[in-house]
């Protein structure tokens, strides 16, 4: 299933990078009290909500036609073309303005779902300060705090709800594709070259020089009476390298090939070593939770001693994928390409492995006795079962007592222990947790806000009574 993008648009300074922050769960966009303060296009994985989505913060439209502002208007057109819904902030303290609807106009014009964000709610009476922009005919406004958060529930509720129908592949048609693999990495690292080398022919153009391939090339084909689905995405780097508009569709298009693949194999050019840059993108890829095998390029063009370097810098950079397949390979003279595709079904098989519920319970029930969960409040946290719940990633599911409580580093702990005892190579696990609800907590929390408001009018005339008694006693 391909994800949605939602695009975030308005006038500058009405809240869009803060929201973008929020639902993101990142810093990424520079939030400040100054308008105009973005001008370049940044992305965004969102799993807030029922469905994930790419997330698209634009530059502020402003009334001025030529120079900077000009150009961000260009992108922010270019990104409703690409968007399935559109984010329309406006600024609730300030109130309807003239480019507000100038905007409005603009996006009625779309053949796409657009809802209408009054942002900046907290402090002030919503009702009120909404009713203006009403006028602007593009429907009931959502009202938000994105600062705080307030209302952004109801919000993802509204997008979920206009988002269009998808339609997901059935495992059996996922077969016919066959495994579908996924080249990714920074820009002239040697993607295509690799496809190429992988297929036995020019089937994509290569030349010194980066950001030659533009948007994702699906290619179909068979090897040993086996189907492979090569996908060969376009470089991804620094924002503040980017400069070509067609190059910013080109990461949302490598961003949604990662979603569609079975296994990723992320290149790095290992004459440079392993940069930043590399260490941000991999984590993308982690949060797809797609298989990954890590291609170290260029490999036989180097001695001993960068060889060592690769190694060390691939443990201190990238200690968070510990799982992921290491592979030095040669693209333009094929050293260590042959042995991919036995990697990669390996992967495959890991990703889409089936596991029974009574081993999953006995590994937990292994995992639980090797070192116990902490104690919360003077109770043991319990865990009592797991099954599969998904694959590619595999998600296992752990249900037990309090288990909202339990530490982050016992999860990696059962992440671990899970992976080695299924003997899991280059494919990420997902655990889940969950706690039986009870059908009694939203009757309490009921009763316990009408005694609330008792206890705090009790305690208010006890303490005016007592206040009375000591100047009674005082003055006797």
């Amino acid at each position: 299933m391909t994800l949605p993008v939602i695009a975030l648009v308005g006038r500058p300074n009405v809240g869009k990078s803060t929201l973008f922050n929020y639902l993101t769960r990142t810093r990424d966009a520079l939030v400040a009290d100054y308008p105009g303060l973005t001008r370049d296009r940044k992305y965004g994985r969102v799993r807030r909500g029922e469905t994930p989505y790419l997330l698209v913060d634009t530059g502020g439209i402003t009334d001025n036609v030529d120079g900077i502002d000009l150009v961000a208007k260009r992108q922010v057109e270019l990104a409703l073309e690409e968007a399935d819904v559109v984010l329309f902030l406006v600024d609730a303290r300030e109130g309807l303005n003239s480019a507000d609807e100038a905007i409005s106009a603009m996006l009625r014009k779309l053949d796409k779902p657009v809802i209408l964000v009054t942002n900046k709610i907290d402090g002030i009476n919503a009702e009120i300060a909404v009713a203006d922009f009403h006028r602007l005919g593009i429907g009931n406004p959502v009202s938000i705090a994105a600062t705080h958060g307030r209302g952004v529930n109801e919000l993802l509720h509204r997008v979920s709800s206009e988002l269009p129908e998808t339609i997901e592949q059935t495992e059996a048609e996922l077969q016919g594709q066959g495994v579908a693999i996924a080249i990714v990495g920074r820009p002239n690292v040697g993607k295509s070259t690799l496809v190429n080398r992988l297929l036995g022919e020019e089937r994509v153009v290569v030349f010194d020089e980066p950001g030659t391939t533009r948007d994702s090339v699906y290619i179909p084909f068979e090897r040993n009476d086996k189907k492979y689905t090569l996908i060969d995405t376009a470089g991804m780097r620094r924002r503040a390298k980017v400069t070509l508009v067609v190059e910013k569709f080109s990461i949302i298009k490598a961003l949604q090939s990662v979603e569609k693949a079975n296994v990723v194999i992320y290149l790095v050019d290992a004459s440079e070593g392993i940069t930043d840059q590399d260490a941000h993108l991999l984590g993308m890829v982690l949060d797809a939770g797609r298989a990954l095998i890590i291609g170290f390029n260029k490999w036989d063009g180097l001695d001993f001693d960068q060889r060592e370097l690769i190694k060390r810098q691939t443990e201190v950079k990238l200690p968070f994928l510990s799982f992921a397949e290491k592979h030095p390979i040669s693209a333009l003279h094929g050293s260590g390409v042959g042995n991919l595709f036995d990697v990669v079904h390996k992967l495959y098989d890991a990703a889409m492995v089936d596991m029974s519920t009574s081993v999953l319970t006995q590994i937990l029930k292994d995992a639980v006795a090797g070192h116990q969960p902490p104690m919360i409040n003077g109770r043991r946290i319990k865990l009592k079962y797991a099954h599969q719940s998904g694959r590619n990633p595999p998600v296992v599911v752990v249900h037990g007592n309090q288990t909202d409580l339990l530490p982050a580093a016992y999860g990696r702990y059962l992440i671990n222990y899970f992976r080695n005892k299924l003997r899991l190579e280059g494919t990420p696990i997902k655990i889940v947790f969950k706690s039986p609800k009870n059908p009694f907590k939203a009757v309490k929390n009921k009763l316990s806000d009408r005694q609330l408001h008792k206890k705090k009018r009790l305690m208010e005339h006890y303490k005016k009574k007592k206040i009375s008694l000591k100047r009674k006693s005082r003055g006797a």
